[in-house]
């Protein structure tokens, strides 16, 4: 359908198409085969229906994968309909007489071609299929569209082509819209969803009828500007009646949200007439006349049908509240995520083991030996950062699911539900097999504390303990050689030196422990940087982009969808309110006061 919409629009954006066709049918003495020398009929659509109608397909084509099928039916069809519209004559104007059974509504078409087309009498349904009758020539095209039988296409014998106001009319007379027949029915709501104009006709004991007004008038309200609701049958009741029952007519249209075309303002026609007597019937002529001649019925018609299908597609593009990821939603993620592969426990141990290392190095041989000591009698333990428990391993792995479920519902919240379920989606999409990718990083990035740096003064601090080390093997010798006589007493000298070493060793050690805290502290954070970042980087690639993809989306398709509403119908349908609602009331003031 899509494809076949875009090679209509192709023909169409090219000026090609099929003319509008000949006269009708073959006792006009014009064959299939004189209809391909006509000129081409068909019209274009230009300013704002152009600009909407491209809105509108682009909407389509943007919201197949996101939308269901059955939402995007009814813009589908109205691509069709204008596509096939515009390929066809626009120098004539389709208008379907509709009534209930009994209205008069042949009589009506009787008295406006000027001669009996229609049958009419008592039998009911009178009107069985629908009777075309058309001013001009150039029509074919659009008969073969409303699939009339040419054994049923007719021209008025009185006037003619000299009836020059009514050049381009063609005009359909329908079966009953309540007919018993289901097959009238059908004809009438297909029929009724391709011409260019509907003139409704009630009669005084019916034009309140619920099937009318529910079923045709109230669904097809933004339709009011190619509507004429005309009251017949007036002769059967007096001057004053009459007044009463087009005000209550009126009354009925305007709770059905019909705008009524009153004080020069568009809306719907309103007008009683007889057809029995005439009495009315060359005003109504004077104004199908007028409406025709203007030749904009068709992109009247078509300019309601989208704003009937922008209406029906409302939900699926506009919801309450401001969708999207501000940067409170995205750090608070990048936090979740850190805190999943343990940046900041990872940077703490990369500070505790660079300290350490620090320390084991400036430390005095003393305590070296203590801690080898120590480290021979714990050999054959496992070290805990050698695996992690699966406790950790599953609450890290709960970790992340959590942070993206939350990360998505930040993102969709405000969205209408086709666009959030899409955002989900690509979210969930995103954290399939995330908690592997940050095991995979860290890894890459490898353990911060397995090999840290040795600042440059290490060296300079080891040669002092060993020099420290030297003092105290020098005073001990020194002691032992003035005991064993070898060299001359004198205690205090040696004393010092070996004390010097002794108290010089731990000096050494405490001021490197000093010394390290900062540069380790600034280690530990440059690791928990890089582990953070790398895991945000991750999650953005994985999640935030394809999230920030869909929201790009979304947003085109509202830009779309605002053009399609248009400036005609902005208020009804973004604001949720109908137009014309503050000018009915003067409109129904203004006819009670005539």
């Amino acid at each position: 359908m899509i494809a076949r919409r875009a090679d209509h629009r192709a023909a169409a954006a090219a000026g090609v198409g099929p003319g509008g066709g000949s006269s009708e049918g073959a006792g006009l003495g014009r064959g299939p085969q004189d209809e391909d020398t006509l000129p081409p009929l068909g019209g274009s659509y230009g300013g704002p229906l152009r600009i909407r109608l491209d809105a509108l397909h682009e909407l389509v084509g943007l919201s197949r994968t996101r939308v269901e099928s059955e939402a995007l039916a009814e813009a589908g069809r109205v691509l069709d309909e204008a596509a096939a519209r515009q390929r066809l004559s626009s120098r004539h104007t389709v208008i379907a007489i509709a009534g209930a059974t009994g209205s008069g509504k042949s009589t009506l078409f009787n008295a406006l071609a000027g001669v009996p087309v229609s049958e009419t009498g008592l039998r009911r349904p009178t009107t069985s299929a629908p009777i075309a009758l058309s001013w001009s020539e150039g029509a074919a095209g659009l008969l073969d569209r409303l699939a009339v039988p040419s054994r049923l296409r007719r021209r008025p014998l009185a006037g003619g082509a000299a009836d020059t106001e009514l050049q381009g009319l063609v005009l359909i007379d329908l079966p009953d819209h309540d007919s018993a027949l289901t097959a009238h029915r059908d004809q009438v709501d297909r029929v009724l969803g391709l011409v260019d104009a509907v003139i409704w006709v009630v009669d005084p004991e019916k034009y309140a009828d619920a099937a009318l007004h529910e079923r045709y008038l109230r669904p097809l309200a933004g339709h009011a500007e190619v509507t004429f609701v005309v009251l017949n049958q007036i002769d059967r009741l007096g001057t004053e009646a009459a007044d009463l029952v087009l005000d209550d007519l009126r009354r009925l249209l305007d709770e059905d949200g019909v705008a009524l075309g009153e004080h020069g303002e568009p809306g719907a026609t309103v007008l009683a007439v007889s057809a029995l007597t005439g009495d009315g019937v060359s005003e109504l002529r004077e104004l199908i006349a007028r409406f025709v001649q203007e030749r904009t019925a068709p992109e009247r018609r078509l300019a309601a049908d989208v704003d009937a299908a922008a209406t029906r597609l409302r939900p699926a593009y506009l919801a309450d509240g401001r969708p999207g990821l501000d940067e409170r939603a995205r750090e608070a993620f990048t936090d979740r995520l850190a805190a999943a592969v343990g940046a900041q426990a990872a940077g703490e141990a990369a500070e505790r083991v660079w300290r350490r290392g620090a320390i084991r190095a400036c430390g005095t041989p003393w305590l070296r030996l203590y801690r080898w000591y120590e480290r021979l009698r714990a050999h054959g333990s496992t070290d805990p950062r050698l695996s992690s428990p699966v406790e950790d391993e599953l609450t890290a792995r709960q970790c992340v699911e959590q942070a993206v479920r939350i990360v998505a519902d930040e993102a969709s919240r405000g969205l209408p539900t086709p666009w959030a379920q899409a955002v989900r989606e690509a979210a969930a999409r995103g954290a399939d097999g995330l908690p592997e990718a940050l095991d995979e990083l860290t890894v890459t990035i490898g353990d911060p504390a397995a090999r840290p740096p040795r600042p440059a003064w290490w060296p300079a601090a080891v040669l002092a303990q060993i020099v420290m080390t030297l003092l105290q093997f020098f005073g001990a010798l020194w002691l032992v050689a003035q005991i064993v006589g070898v060299v001359e007493p004198g205690l205090l000298p040696a004393v010092l030196v070996m004390l010097g070493g002794i108290i010089g060793g731990p000096l050494v050690e405490w001021a490197c422990e000093g010394a390290v805290k900062g540069p380790a502290k600034r280690y530990g954070q440059e690791a928990e940087r890089r582990l953070r970042e790398a895991a945000a980087a991750c999650g953005r690639a994985r999640v935030l982009d394809p999230v920030a993809a869909e929201l790009m989306r979304y947003r085109e398709v509202r830009e779309q969808y605002a053009t399609v509403v248009g400036i005609r119908s902005s208020a009804r349908i973004v604001g949720g309110i109908r137009a014309g609602a503050t000018r009915w009331g003067a409109t129904r003031a203004g006819v009670r006061g005539r």
